[in-house]
C-alpha cells in the first residue's frame, strides 16, 4: 500500500548546543570536506550556485546505462548494495540451519538470481492465481478478491493497510487508499502533450504484450478495455496535490456508513477476507473516489475486470517471473518512462529484493560493519544543535503570535530522533524461504508482514519501529509519532564525514536534519501537534500568514522550467521545498551556535559560512535523463535536484553576504521577494 504521503522523506534529553562542539582539539587535522574537483569557479555563485558547486562534475560525468539519474544518492546507494551483497554472500556461504536468518537470506537471494530456473518454471508459479480470477462468479465477488490479493501487494483499485491513527497516535487504524493504475499518476491518462500521447501508446502496447504472454485471447482488444477501465479509475482519483491535506483525508467511517457510501460493494466479504471482520470503523481518505468506484465495479463487464485483474496480478509479480516478462516490463517502465538504457545487473536487483523483504536481517550486520559508534554520537550533537537553532528561530519569528508560538515550541520539544538503526529488530520467524521458489518466498514475506499488522491491531503503537532499513540512503519524518529518522547509510560523505570540519557537515547532514524537522512544520506536518495528534493548533491569523508565505514559495517553484513545456509543480512539491528552505536556514544558525562566538577557520580558501553553503550544494550533485525529469515532476513530491539548490539559496540572506551576490546576478531576489518561514 502506498503511504508516501505519510512518511515525508528527504532526497533526505539530547545534548544542548552549548555543550561540547563537534569540533575537536585536533581540528587542524580535519579536512574541509569540500569536493573542490567538482566545482566550476568560472561560474558566479549568484548566477547558478548548483553549477558553481557541481559544474565540473556535471560536465565530466556520464549517466551509467542502467541509471535514469546519477548523483550523490545513487553513488551511496550503489555502495550500500555492494556492502549488502557481501553480507548476503557470507550468509549463504556456510551450512546455515534451516529457518535461521542466514538460511532465509541466502535462499531468497538464490531464488532471485536463478533466472534459468525461473524461465524453466514459466508461468507455473501464478497459474493457480490466474485460474482463480477466471473463476470469479460475478462483480460482487470483486470486493473479497481485492482484499485477498491486497495481502500480497497486488495494486488493486481499493487498497487497505495499517497506520497510526491520526487522532490518537497510540493506537493503530486501518486505512483504505485509491489504487489500481499501471501508469505513475492520474495525469498520465489525460494530458494531451506529445510526450504523454507517446507514453500512452507505448503503455497500450505493453498491456497487449503482457496479456498475450499470459494467454489472454485477442490481447489488443483486451488491452484497450483494460486501459479504458484504468482511465475511468484515474478520472476519479484524488489529485496528488490534494493528498497533502491531512485534515480532509481523515474520514473515519463505520460499516453502516461504508455501506451507504458504497451500497453495491460487499463490505462484509471484504473485511472478512482482510481478517478484520467486526472492525468498528475504517479511515477512508478518498471518499469521493470510493463512491465512484462502487459504480465502476458494477458497470464494467466482468470479463474486462478479469483481464484487468490478471494484468494487475502479473504486474505485481513481473520481477519474479520469466526473462520475457522482465524484458517487456523493462522496455516500458525502464526505457520509455525513465529513459534507462539497460537493466541493472541481476545481483543488484537481487540485493534490492532481500532489502525489501528481509531488510532488518541484513541491516543488523550492516550496522556492525559500516556504522561506527562515534558517528551516532556526533549525529546526536548535530541533531541537538539543529533543534536548539529551530527553537531560537521560532522564538524570533516576527510573523507568529504568542499562542501559536507556544504550541510550535511544545511540538519542537517533543521531537524524537532515531539515528542509524532501530533499538529493536524485526522478527522474521514466520517467514519461510526456499532457494527454488521465488514467488512463494515473496508471498511468505508479504503475508507474514500483513499478518503481523492484523495481529497487533488492538495493541498500542510500537514506537520503536522503523519504516526504513539501516542500509537505506534516505531520511524521513513521521507526523503521528513526531519522529525524525536517519538510517546509517546516509551518514556518509558527502552528507556526513567524521574526518571533516563541522561546516560541511552542517551543510550536508545538518540541512537534512533541518529538512526533516521542517517537515513537522510544513503544510502537512503542521496539522499535527507535538503529541502527533491531528488538530488545529494555529490561530486563524497565523495560519493565514503561513499560507501567504508558502504561496510565495509555490509561485517561485512554478516558475522553474525544466523544458519549454514543463515546469516544477510548486503546490505538489511545497512540503519538500519548505523542508529544504528551513533545513538550510536553520543549519546555518546551528553552525554559528556551535562556534560559541569563535571565528571559524578559513579552509581551502573558503570561510565557514561559505563551506556550509558549499556542503549543502555538493550533496545535490546530479545528472538526469529527460524521461526521468518528466516522470519526477509528474509523480514525485521532491523538486529536481538543481532547484533544491538554486531555488533555496536565493531565499537565504546569508547567501548574498557570503558570495557577494548582486542585483545583476540571475539568482538575485529583492529582500521582499525572499521567503522566510521558519
Amino acid at each position: 500500500m502506498n503511504y508516501k504521503w505519510l512518511l515525508i522523506g528527504c532526497s533526505l534529553a539530547l545534548a544542548s548546543c552549548h555543550q561540547t562542539s563537534t569540533n575537536t582539539d585536533t581540528a587542524q587535522s580535519l579536512t574541509s570536506g569540500l569536493r573542490l574537483q567538482n566545482m566550476d569557479i568560472s561560474i558566479k555563485p549568484g548566477d547558478d550556485f548548483n553549477a558553481y558547486v557541481n559544474g565540473a562534475w556535471i560536465e565530466k560525468t556520464e549517466i551509467p546505462a542502467d541509471k535514469s539519474s546519477y548523483g550523490s544518492f545513487t553513488l551511496l546507494h550503489d555502495q550500500a548494495q555492494a556492502d549488502v551483497k557481501a553480507i548476503i554472500e557470507e550468509a549463504a556461504s556456510g551450512n546455515a540451519v534451516q529457518g535461521s536468518d542466514e538460511q532465509k537470506v541466502g535462499a531468497l537471494y538464490a531464488s532471485y538470481v536463478d533466472q534459468a530456473g525461473r524461465d524453466k518454471l514459466g508461468l507455473k508459479p501464478i497459474q493457480d492465481a490466474l485460474a482463480r480470477i477466471d473463476a470469479l462468479p460475478n462483480n460482487q465477488a470483486l470486493a473479497r478478491y481485492f482484499a485477498k490479493v491486497n495481502k500480497i501487494g497486488v495494486d488493486v483499485p481499493l487498497q487497505l493497510g495499517q497506520y497510526t491513527d491520526f487522532k490518537d497516535p497510540n493506537i493503530y487504524m486501518m486505512y483504505t487508499w485509491q489504487g489500481g493504475l499501471g501508469l505513475p499518476d492520474r495525469e498520465y491518462y489525460f494530458n494531451e502533450d506529445e510526450t504523454s500521447v507517446e507514453v500512452r501508446a507505448a503503455y497500450l502496447d505493453h498491456l497487449k504484450s503482457i496479456l498475450s504472454i499470459i494467454g489472454v485471447s485477442d490481447a489488443r482488444a483486451s488491452a484497450e478495455k483494460v486501459f479504458a477501465l484504468e482511465k475511468q479509475l484515474a478520472g476519479e482519483h484524488m489529485k496528488k496535490e490534494k493528498t497533502r491535506d491531512m485534515v480532509a483525508l481523515y474520514n473515519r467511517m463505520t460499516l453502516s456508513q461504508l455501506s451507504e457510501a458504497m451500497p453495491n460493494f460487499d463490505w462484509n466479504g471484504y473485511l472478512e477476507e482482510a481478517g478484520i471482520a467486526g472492525i468498528e470503523y475504517l479511515v477512508v481518505p478518498q471518499v469521493d473516489y470510493s463512491k465512484a468506484l462502487d459504480k465502476i465495479i458494477t458497470d464494467v463487464p466482468l470479463s474486462t475486470w478479469k483481464d484487468y485483474l490478471k494484468w494487475r496480478y502479473v504486474a505485481a509479480h513481473r520481477n519474479y517471473l520469466t526473462s520475457e516478462i522482465y524484458k517487456e516490463t523493462f522496455d516500458f517502465y525502464g526505457k520509455t518512462l525513465w529513459g534507462v538504457e539497460q537493466p541493472q545487473t541481476q545481483w543488484r536487483r537481487g540485493v534490492d529484493i532481500v532489502n525489501q523483504h528481509l531488510g532488518e536481517v541484513v541491516g543488523k550486520v550492516y550496522v556492525k560493519k559500516h556504522f561506527p559508534p562515534q558517528a551516532k554520537a556526533r549525529m546526536e550533537v548535530l541533531v541537538a544543535n539543529l533543534i536548539k537553532a529551530y527553537e531560537l528561530s521560532i522564538k524570533d519569528l516576527d510573523w507568529m503570535g504568542e499562542d501559536t508560538r507556544a504550541q510550535a515550541l511544545d511540538k519542537l520539544s517533543k521531537f524524537t530522533p532515531k539515528i542509524g538503526y532501530p533499538d529493536k529488530w524485526r522478527d522474521y520467524s514466520n517467514v519461510e524461504m526456499a532457494s527454488d521458489t521465488l514467488v512463494a518466498n515473496i508471498h511468505s514475506a508479504k503475508l507474514a508482514d500483513y499478518q503481523r499488522q492484523i495481529e497487533r491491531r488492538n495493541d498500542k503503537v510500537d514506537k520503536s519501529e522503523w519504516a526504513m532499513t539501516p542500509q537505506t540512503v534516505n531520511a524521513y519524518y513521521n507526523p503521528p509519532l513526531n519522529e525524525i529518522v536517519f538510517p546509517a547509510a546516509i551518514l556518509q560523505p558527502p552528507f556526513f564525514d567524521l574526518n571533516a570540519d563541522d561546516a560541511v557537515n552542517y551543510g550536508g547532514i545538518g540541512a537534512v536534519i533541518g529538512h526533516e524537522i521542517g517537515h513537522g512544520f510544513d503544510d502537512a506536518g503542521s496539522t499535527f501537534d507535538g503529541d502527533g495528534v491531528l488538530r488545529d493548533w494555529w490561530t486563524k491569523t497565523d495560519r493565514a500568514e503561513f499560507k501567504n508565505r508558502t504561496a510565495m514559495l509555490i509561485e517561485q517553484y512554478n516558475g522553474f522550467y525544466l523544458f519549454d513545456d514543463l515546469h516544477v509543480n510548486g503546490e505538489f512539491t511545497l512540503g519538500e521545498n519548505i523542508g529544504d528552505l528551513g533545513g538550510l536556514s536553520i543549519t546555518l544558525k546551528a553552525y554559528l551556535l556551535s562556534l560559541k562566538g569563535q571565528s571559524a577557520p578559513v579552509m581551502d580558501g573558503f570561510t565557514g559560512i561559505q563551506r556550509v553553503f558549499l556542503g549543502y550544494g555538493q550533496v545535490w550533485a546530479n545528472k538526469s535523463r529527460e524521461e526521468y525529469l518528466r516522470n519526477l515532476v509528474a509523480s514525485d513530491p521532491h523538486s529536481p535536484p538543481q532547484y533544491r539548490v538554486n531555488g533555496i539559496v536565493r531565499n537565504v540572506p546569508e547567501f548574498y553576504q557570503a558570495f557577494n551576490v548582486t542585483e545583476s546576478q540571475k539568482l538575485y531576489l529583492s529582500p521582499e521577494q525572499r521567503v522566510k518561514i521558519w
